[in-house]
């Protein structure tokens, strides 16, 4: 009897966490609930070059926060080459950049004001 005790407690003990898991991986990913630090957000930089054909830009750009990335200068690839059509070297932009497939994809890319 006491063996069938421990396996009730063990069984009870791990349906518990299982349920606690579960519940915060729901609450984590409810979009109210998620922190707000690590949403993307827009960045400042420079553009450096465009490879239209490659759908590539470099960018020289301060720290985008939410990956936790310092400034540097780096290639990126746009999610669609039109959003490299309304900018060229030396201006200065806003952009967006998500990670996605095992690459940097800029989403979004706009004259800075």
């Amino acid at each position: 009897m006491n063996s069938f005790k421990q396996i009730l407690v063990i069984f009870a003990l791990t349906l518990g966490v299982a349920l606690s898991m579960s519940s915060f991986a729901q609450t984590a990913m409810e979009p109210g609930k998620m922190d707000m630090s690590q949403q993307a957000a827009m960045t400042d930089g420079e553009v450096k070059k465009i490879d239209m054909e490659a759908g590539k830009i470099t960018l020289k750009h301060g720290d985008i926060k939410h990956m936790d990335m310092p400034g540097m200068t780096m290639v990126f690839t746009a999610k669609d080459k039109s959003l490299l059509t309304n900018v060229k070297p030396g201006d200065k932009v806003k952009f967006m950049v998500v990670h996605e497939g095992g690459k940097m994809l800029v989403t979004s890319i706009q004259l800075a004001k």
